[in-house]
């Protein structure tokens, strides 16, 4: 959270350095948003913190002081980044953005008159894959989707897997593999100027902010991986790159947003990739009391292993 702090306006900052260590270690985003109030998100539930019995009202001024922060007072330099609507800060955390867009010959050109800002708290946790090793692990890595809406903790759990691929495991007598991220939204390895901010081992290779398809094939050309690594496909180009990357024979660990897998099969454009029965397993998270609980592992056919 120190690397948070730093960026906050100092107003901001005491308000939330007031509250409990317990509550500083739950918050999972904070929300600016222009002229309306500060919001913390903590397990799920939104709150607004207090100055004089009234909730901080965010002015423009506190947004500029972000900005500012984010961009070591050089927007120029930062023109990419807030194209793509957020901004990946040391320690692995993320900030998104939302304002106003500039459309050019129908892309995003630019972000401007941003009004709201989410910092979106990011915390490893370290060796949270271990326990399904047996499941996703059988003389090689299995291909492995998985499964969950918003803030199940996906990326939480497809961080420690590519991990643990790329240190081994003595206890399962797995040797380390290469591991190849391609890390479309900087969440993954959250690179900040090409260096992963989490601990990742080390053979792991990033291609940060770059396309999932685009990415995948030029970390087969380039970098030789046995396990590929993507967050969220979803696109026809993903699931074309993703056969394309299994014919090479490298393995996928990859995530995507839905409820279940019978979810998952009714989204048209992963259904070639799944009707190939390219996945050997599918992980099914849900929230829970807290991100990251595990609701079933299962086979292609659909069987809950853990039963």
């Amino acid at each position: 959270m120190n690397e948070v702090f730093q960026m906050l306006p100092n107003a901001i900052r005491a308000l939330i350095e007031k509250t409990s260590p317990t509550f500083l270690q739950k918050i999972e985003e904070i929300r600016l948003r222009i002229n309306r109030p500060l919001e913390i998100i903590v397990e799920g539930k939104p709150y607004y913190p207090k100055l004089n019995g009234s909730p901080h009202i965010v002015s423009k001024q506190d947004a500029i002081y972000l900005l500012n922060k984010l961009s070591d007072y050089s927007l120029y330099a930062f023109e990419e980044e807030l194209k793509r609507g957020y901004i990946a800060v040391k320690g692995g955390h993320r900030v998104g953005i939302s304002g106003k867009v500039t459309i050019e010959k129908g892309e995003v050109k630019a972000i401007k008159e941003i009004g709201s800002y989410n910092i979106r708290i990011a915390r490893q946790k370290i060796g949270i894959a271990e326990p399904y090793i047996p499941y996703l692990y059988d003389k090689r890595w299995l291909n492995t989707l998985i499964i969950g809406s918003p803030q199940t903790g996906k990326t939480t759990l497809l961080r420690d897997l590519a991990r643990m691929i790329s240190t081994g495991s003595k206890k399962h007598h797995i040797d380390p593999k290469k591991v190849g991220i391609v890390d479309e939204r900087s969440e993954i390895a959250g690179c900040v100027k090409g260096v992963p901010q989490h601990s990742l081992g080390d053979r792991v290779d990033v291609l940060d902010a770059c396309p999932k398809a685009e990415g995948m094939m030029m970390m087969i050309r380039s970098m030789s991986p046995d396990v590929i690594v993507v967050d969220e496909i979803g696109r026809k180009e993903d699931c074309e790159s993703i056969i394309e990357a299994l014919n090479a024979g490298v393995q996928m660990m990859m995530t995507v947003h839905a409820n279940s897998m019978e979810d998952v099969y009714l989204r048209p454009m992963l259904k070639p990739i799944l009707d190939s029965r390219i996945f050997d397993r599918f992980v099914e998270l849900t929230r829970r009391d807290a991100p990251g609980f595990v609701r079933a592992i299962r086979n292609h056919d659909g069987v809950d292993l853990l039963k």
